[in-house]
């Protein structure tokens, strides 16, 4: 994993003001976490926009500020309401030996059988799994492989999944990751034959009664 270095200052600005350091192409943030009393800090808008539109929630971002260097997860993005754009972010530092929890997104690859030869629909109820692990062994994504869904029905649970090293799946192992399920059609055509052999008992009923009549 490319290491991620963003240089910051600390920031003395604090609330209406900040308006200011925005229109100056600066982006507000805090730095807080292991051995990191709550520090105000600046970023370049820019470059910090530039290179955080590459990342993942689980990959690690450096934090340059003073000579120092502090390992950190972006743990919140405050965003424009309208124009989506950067307003403030909160930075995590972390202890490189000390296991932390983390969100990883699920990425899925692969073709689903299920999906040609049944005109399956793929549900993913699952978009990220929570992990716990070292900050330097955090997977970037955890990759899904689809292939394996045949037939409708066919799904794949949390307890199915492998990661390397001593990543741990915090999420409930019993959970649906993604499943391959029938169309609405096909249900519909299963339940006509047996709709079908219902309607000749009520007709032959029907005309037993006319013949007693």
């Amino acid at each position: 994993m490319e290491k991620v270095v963003l240089k910051a200052s600390k920031r003395n600005i604090t609330g209406k003001q900040v308006g200011a350091l925005r229109r100056a192409g600066k982006l507000p943030a805090v730095l807080y976490g292991h051995y990191v009393d709550s520090t105000p800090i600046l970023l370049d808008a820019h470059e910090t926009t530039l290179m955080l539109s590459r990342l993942t929630s689980s990959s690690l971002v450096t934090i340059s500020l003073d000579g120092k260097e502090y390992p950190t997860l972006v743990r919140a993005k405050q965003r424009h309401p309208v124009k989506q754009h950067l307003l403030h972010l909160d930075f995590q530092a972390l202890s490189l030996t000390e296991k932390t929890h983390v969100k990883v997104g699920i990425e899925f690859t692969g073709t689903a059988p299920a999906v040609k030869a049944y005109g399956a629909v793929l549900v993913t109820p699952l978009t990220e799994l929570e992990v716990e692990c070292l900050p330097q062994e955090m997977p970037e994504r955890v990759v899904v492989d689809i292939s394996g869904l045949a037939e409708p029905g066919d799904s794949i649970h949390v307890r199915d999944l492998k990661l390397p090293g001593t990543v741990a799946i915090l999420t409930d192992p019993d959970e649906v990751v993604v499943s391959a399920t029938a169309t609405r059609a096909e249900e519909v055509v299963e339940a006509a034959p047996e709709e079908a052999a219902a309607e000749p008992e009520v007709i032959r009923s029907g005309k037993k009664e006319e013949a007693a009549e």
